[in-house]
């Protein structure tokens, strides 16, 4: 089973990512800051995290480049999920790590589509 590790404050928006991707077969662990998600990826390297990019204390930006400075660097997908859309924010966003970016609000019933979009895997 794949698991999936979400890095998100908002307990809605965290609600609605689990039950899409429980729903999808993976295993879903949490972290609502920067700080902890980035000691559970440490700890237990997930196959994938979903990072919010407005995170209280050190956001996802700074939390995706600490991931990416760490031992498992390239290894591990990063896709934010960000109410940010303003010009040049999927810019500073990929340049700090991740490999693609969700939009927010988000949809439940794509949200798993959209990320294997992302990463180039099969629905």
């Amino acid at each position: 089973m794949r698991s999936v590790l979400v890095i998100e404050d908002n307990f809605d928006n965290l609600k609605i990512v689990r039950y899409a991707l429980e729903r999808a077969g993976y295993l879903v662990r949490a972290a609502e800051t920067g700080e902890e998600g980035f000691q559970m990826a440490q700890a237990e390297r997930p196959d994938l995290i979903l990072m919010d990019i407005n995170l209280p204390g050190m956001d996802g930006i700074e939390t995706t480049r600490c991931i990416r400075a760490s031992a498992i660097d390239g290894t591990i997908p990063i896709v934010a999920i960000t109410s940010y859309a303003m010009s040049g924010d999927r810019e500073r966003i990929i340049a700090a790590g991740c490999n693609g970016y969700i939009e927010k609000p988000i949809d439940p019933i794509t949200i798993v589509d959209q990320i294997h979009k992302i990463l180039g895997l099969e629905g």
